[in-house]
């Protein structure tokens, strides 16, 4: 038990340096606050993280693909609508599945030009009120009408327009709502860790 949580607090470590890593690369504002590991978080930030590294596998095998089939159009002089449709699908696919774990490791981009020169508390503050007002229902409002879009999808047996294109277009079109309830996860780990930063109370 004890080597399982000192891992689990290992990744959280190499999560928050890899978020400030990217950020000092790319010239982003960061947070740089440390909050509190909280029961919830714990449990739920290794399986998210667990996911957003398997998903960045999915660029490798983007690569593959998108180089077979410059190979069949240039050398083979061969075009398949089904390695060009597949190309977007795992971009989509591996783009939604990394935003819960770009927002667990604190690596989306922010455009803090006022709350970093605030008092770190009143940073959390305004993070813990603008999550709660607005992210929270973004994810509700894509959540809700998102389920019906994939229902609708598969209930008509979609398939791509394009002949020879791919079929189970409900497929690709479930993971919008899949990456949301991620995100939803994700979210309330950080709820639960900022308001342990704003009350003093840890796990």
């Amino acid at each position: 038990m004890t080597d399982r949580v000192a891992a689990k607090d290992a990744d959280q470590r190499s999560g928050d340096e890899l978020a400030h890593a990217i950020s000092s690369a790319e010239g982003l504002p960061t947070t740089g606050l440390a909050l509190p590991e909280t029961r919830l978080s714990r449990a739920v930030d290794g399986v998210l993280s667990t996911i957003g590294k398997a998903a960045s596998w999915l660029w490798v095998v983007l690569l593959v693909v998108i180089v077979f089939n410059v190979m069949l159009r240039h050398v083979f002089d061969e075009g398949r609508i089904e390695f060009e449709e597949l190309q977007w699908h795992i971009n989509a696919l591996a783009f939604m599945l990394a935003i819960a774990y770009a927002y667990r490791v604190d690596a989306h981009i922010r455009i803090d030009l006022v709350s970093t020169k605030l008092r770190p508390r009143l940073q959390v503050w305004i993070e813990f009120y603008g999550t709660l007002l607005l992210l929270l229902p973004f994810i509700a409002v894509v959540v809700w009408f998102g389920w019906p879009f994939v229902a609708h999808s598969f209930a008509v047996s979609e398939i791509s327009p394009s002949p020879g294109g791919l079929p189970f277009r409900w497929l690709l079109k479930a993971v919008l709502p899949l990456a949301f309830v991620l995100l939803l996860v994700a979210v309330a780990s950080r709820l639960s860790r900022m308001w342990a930063f704003l009350t003093g109370r840890t796990e």
